[in-house]
């Protein structure tokens, strides 16, 4: 197969972002030239790799083996960048996917906690929602991420490769009310119809479509391997 390292990256990003215009624009190319990446692989590859579904794209099993195959090359390439610089890695590199509100409340005590156990890790971290990073550990881009389960999310079904998962911890929603009104002195509150801002981040309208007298929800600690976890 004649399939160059570019061809490689558009595999990772369109896995990762889920379809060719999210792709096309965190590389920085031109959503024709993605296409064309995406077809020159399919023709080197002599199979389908690409699977246009409703909610975006998804990788076929043969794209799936590609893909693994192709973060290894990638992985090899950025290593002999690093060492014709001259760049000799001290640490061991560990990305880490978060959603948004993990970052503020989870995140600082585990990593204070993980410099003092051992400082030869260092850790690199990005935010999304949850069906983000789901994408983002099937394509291999993040080794670990700490997802949520709350409604309308569920992360740890579907799609191949099954991911590997370890609850955190279980919070619970609650709602706060004015000491007089309609809803003063009640320990529950049954509807499930909420509003939120216009303009609201995703994050905050999946959380007002839960139910404020529901079940605790858990919040994961994903990883696409078992031994990414901990």
């Amino acid at each position: 197969m004649d399939i160059s390292s570019a061809g490689l990256r558009v595999l990772r990003q369109i896995a990762e972002s889920g379809s060719f215009t999210a792709a096309a624009a965190r590389l920085g190319y031109t959503q024709s030239a993605v296409s064309r990446q995406a077809a020159a692989l399919e023709r080197s590859a002599g199979t389908t790799l690409f699977e246009r579904r409703p909610d975006g794209i998804r990788l076929t099993p043969s794209g799936l083996t590609l893909l693994r195959h192709a973060h290894t090359v990638l992985a090899s390439l950025a290593a002999a960048e690093r060492e014709l610089a001259g760049i000799v890695p001290r640490t061991e590199l560990v990305r880490l996917g978060v959603f948004m509100s993990a970052g503020a409340a989870i995140l600082p005590a585990a990593l204070a906690h993980l410099t003092a156990a051992d400082p030869q890790i260092t850790v690199t971290t990005s935010e999304g929602t949850t069906p983000a990073l789901i994408r983002a550990l099937r394509a291999g881009s993040p080794d670990l991420a700490v997802l949520t389960s709350r409604p309308p999310h569920r992360p740890f079904d579907g799609d191949s490769p099954r991911l590997h998962v370890e609850t955190v911890t279980d919070t619970e929603l609650v709602v706060a009310v004015p000491s007089t009104g309609e809803f003063a002195g009640r320990t529950t509150v049954q509807s499930t119809s909420w509003s939120t801002p216009r303009g609201s981040p995703p994050r905050h309208r999946a959380l007002s479509r839960c139910s404020a007298s529901g079940p605790a929800c858990p919040d994961g600690l994903v990883s696409s391997t078992p031994r990414a976890t901990g």
